[in-house]
């Protein structure tokens, strides 16, 4: 009996999704694990699995067509079945049946090493001196070798039938393609007016939709501090000198905000309808700008862990956000959120509270600037940093006693350790 496949609800913001790519074609043998297709959701691509067997007998939407959740986009059954009649009772017949929503329950019970060299599979073909090779290899896998520079056509794969995995481009120790100087084309230079159009992500759309609804249902207002930024970059420094694991100065203002929270629970709070939630746990997002717009991966009970942990859990999430490898569970439940600019020579800068928190810190770089101690004029390092409240729930007595705390402790690092 023919299945049809509908658009599964992969994340709680996702209104719909555009097919990225169809890894199997009309005709093509299905079995349950089998991935049929890449989705781009509003957070990341992930991977549309088959749960049935059959042949896939129909497919209804095109590489980069949207569809919106529970919308059909396939139907699987017996080979010869015909599926004019169902696409016709599908037409005339509402559509009410519950959205599925497989964001944690089902893609946590298959791991990654079994998605990639089983289920991850996409061909692909490549040219060399006018000769057509096939070349088998996991989405990962292809990804990691562009971002390296790795030719696939020279890549031995370790994978079922010889597909490349991720292991095969990570050990890789052949030529990597450099640029070359005579092939970098020079910027194009226009004499009339003239204009492209690019589709926005839904990424980007989300990004728009939940930013405007909390910029313009939470009344915002802005509390500004300078920090001394002298003892953290000496602190950081000796940190470093004995520590295999190198600590930056976001991990650093990662952990004295988590600290800082724990002692002023007002700004790690939630709005909801007549209620305000105060969560007794710290989860921070940590803003992560990638190609197609913004993401919040979240460092979880981050008052509980050390320098060096936060650190390795920041890089990891930061590189699966770049990757588009992060699930929902990576970005879903942060009680406060950090944007950091800093690193992009930002002196200061204010934004917009990421829905449903109560606060957002928006912290700029360290500059050099002449500072006055003990009456002098003497070089400093200041950083500036500026809270974004949401004025339902946080006055501004309670957002600047949160920030002389946060200031205390930056300044005297290691008061975040004890």
């Amino acid at each position: 009996m023919a299945e049809v496949i509908r658009m599964p609800k992969m994340s709680d913001t996702m209104e719909e999704g555009v097919i990225a790519e169809w890894l199997k074609k009309v005709g093509d043998e299905v079995k349950s694990g089998d991935v049929l297709a890449e989705v781009e959701t509003d957070k990341a691509t992930m991977e549309l699995e088959s749960y049935d067997d059959g042949i896939l007998l129909h497919i209804g939407v095109k590489n980069g067509d949207s569809v919106p959740v529970n919308g059909v986009i396939a139907i699987i059954g017996d080979k010869g079945e015909d599926v004019d009649d169902i696409l016709k009772n599908l037409n005339s017949t509402p559509n009410e049946e519950k959205v599925e929503d497989i964001s944690e329950e089902k893609k946590e019970t298959k791991s990654e090493e079994k998605k990639e060299t089983k289920s991850e599979e996409t061909v692909i073909e490549k040219t060399n001196d006018n000769d057509r090779k096939r070349i088998k290899v996991s989405p990962l896998a292809k990804k990691l070798a562009s971002d390296k520079g790795v030719n696939l056509s020279e890549v031995s794969g370790s994978g079922d039938g010889g597909r490349i995995v991720k292991s095969d481009i990570e050990n890789f120790s052949g030529s990597i393609d450099s640029i070359d100087e005579k092939t970098v084309e020079l910027p194009k230079i226009y004499s009339k007016e003239s204009f492209e159009e690019i589709p926005v992500t839904q990424m980007r759309k989300t990004i728009s939709k939940r930013l405007s609804e909390s910029k313009f249902s939470s009344p915002h207002f802005y509390l500004t501090m300078e920090i001394d930024m002298e003892n953290c970059i000496n602190g950081r420094k000796k940190i470093n000198e004995s520590s295999e694991r190198k600590i930056s100065f976001n991990d650093i203002i990662l952990k004295a905000v988590a600290v800082s929270l724990r002692k002023h629970p007002m700004v790690n709070s939630s709005l909801l309808d007549d209620k305000i939630r105060l969560n007794h746990h710290i989860h921070i997002g940590v803003a992560v700008a990638v190609d197609d717009g913004l993401l919040v991966p979240v460092i979880r009970f981050a008052d509980n862990k050390s320098l060096s942990h936060i650190s390795m859990e920041v890089k990891d999430l930061a590189t699966k956000a770049k990757q588009k490898q992060l699930q929902p569970s990576d970005w879903e439940g942060n009680t406060f959120t950090i944007s950091n600019l800093g690193m992009f020579g930002i002196d200061e800068f204010t934004a917009i509270i990421n829905p449903n928190d109560s606060c957002i810190l928006a912290v700029g770089g360290i500059k050099n600037t002449p500072v006055i101690k003990n009456g002098e004029i003497v070089p400093g390092n200041i950083m500036k940093v500026t809270l974004s409240c949401d004025h339902r729930i946080v006055d501004g007595a309670t957002g600047s006693a949160f920030l002389n705390t946060l200031k205390e402790l930056i300044e005297d690092p290691i008061k975040i350790l004890v």
